[in-house]
């Protein structure tokens, strides 16, 4: 009898971003990106608070020489601030031409990667950073 393995310590990893420009962000992020809204807030002196399901997190952790070949590879120059948010998506493409069309900043058009990835590097609303990235396998 093969026993279960433990049940995970950790349940959810939320990024909090703070932003001055509210509306900017949730209008991206929820419509454009198409992450759907999972929970709102308004609390008083106009606090707002808006959780976006973005589907399964993870956290990636990776040392200089990693994010010097990732730039390489996907921009071709160094451009990765520390931190760095990446969305799997279907067709990499077509969200990184929607989400440019909704006032992100091309940094590098979709490019396909040695790990069989097509990849997108965007300058996004809340000043984030953001791959966006397609598996090919």
């Amino acid at each position: 009898m093969s026993e279960l393995p433990p049940a995970p310590r950790v349940l959810q990893m939320r990024l909090v971003v703070h932003t001055d420009d509210y509306e900017t962000a949730l209008a991206f992020y929820r419509d454009a990106l198409g992450a759907r809204e999972e929970l709102t807030v308004h609390g008083d002196d106009g606090a707002k608070v808006t959780i976006l399901d973005v589907g399964r997190a993870t956290l990636e952790l990776s040392n200089s020489a990693q994010v010097d070949l990732i730039d390489r590879v996907e921009v071709g120059r160094p451009v990765s601030p520390r931190l760095r948010v990446a969305f799997e998506v279907a067709d990499a493409a077509t969200v990184t031409d929607e989400l440019v069309g909704a006032g992100a900043e091309l940094i590098a058009p979709p490019t396909r990667t040695p790990w069989d990835s097509l990849n997108s590097r965007l300058g996004a609303p809340a000043g984030l950073q953001l791959t966006i990235f397609e598996e090919l396998r």
